[in-house]
């Protein structure tokens, strides 16, 4: 117990494992324990951006047609090649602006078609 039941500064820790808390030693059962949470919220996010449509560049698109179908995402992949590349250099070569670019990326993250890396750089993978 981490504390008595009478002592009003062990009240904290007592609503914490009321709620479920789980005790962690090091940054991997951090990890073990976020990823699948993670993971689910990828997927959720995935399929609700394939039911909004998706205005890019003065044209709408709808959230139907995929984006591997869509010629400004095979220019971006591409321009990506399979070096990593930081975003400004994506937006410079593509002519596209970073938000729409980091709208896309997400997309082609959440498909395992690009990689996120330190330093808002990304990388296409073999699969992509």
């Amino acid at each position: 117990m981490p504390g008595s039941i009478h002592n009003p500064l062990a009240r904290g820790c007592h609503r914490l494992i009321r709620e479920g808390a789980r005790l962690v030693e090091s940054a991997s059962e951090v990890a073990e324990t976020l990823v699948p949470a993670a993971r689910a919220l990828g997927a959720e996010l995935a399929q609700r951006l394939e039911r909004v449509p998706v205005a890019r560049a003065g044209s709408a698109r709808s959230a139907a047609g995929s984006w591997r179908d869509d010629p400004e995402y095979q220019r971006l992949l591409d321009v990506l090649g399979h070096d990593p590349m930081a975003v400004d250099d994506l937006a410079a070569r593509t002519g596209q602006s970073a938000a729409v670019l980091s709208s896309m990326l997400l997309m082609l993250e959440l498909e395992g078609c690009v990689e996120g890396l330190p330093g808002g750089r990304y990388q296409r993978l073999a699969a992509g």
